[in-house]
């Protein structure tokens, strides 16, 4: 059974990358939210965001600032995580 995921990224977005990545191994659907500021990702976060948009894992975020994201209201994101079967914050 497919279980949805979702992981709330406000620090270390480093580790909650490769931690979002590991989670599609179980053929669960995980989005990525990052949350409350402008993230700066590094080169090798970067090449792992790649690799998890290609393995259909959404990133949504509250910053309008954030590239290559979904920009989504707060209002709407609590109203979305209600969706989960898991949210992860790290």
């Amino acid at each position: 059974m497919t279980r949805k995921i979702a992981v709330l990224v406000r620090d270390r977005e480093s580790e909650a990358l490769r931690m979002a990545l590991g989670l599609i191994l179980m053929d669960d659907a995980v989005n990525v939210f990052l949350l409350g500021k402008k993230f700066e990702l590094s080169e090798a976060d970067s090449a792992n965001k790649e690799l998890m948009e290609e393995m259909d894992i959404a990133f949504f975020s509250d910053n309008e600032g954030n590239a290559d994201t979904q920009y989504i209201p707060t209002d709407e994101l609590a109203r979305r995580l209600t969706e989960y079967d898991h949210v992860i914050p790290y």
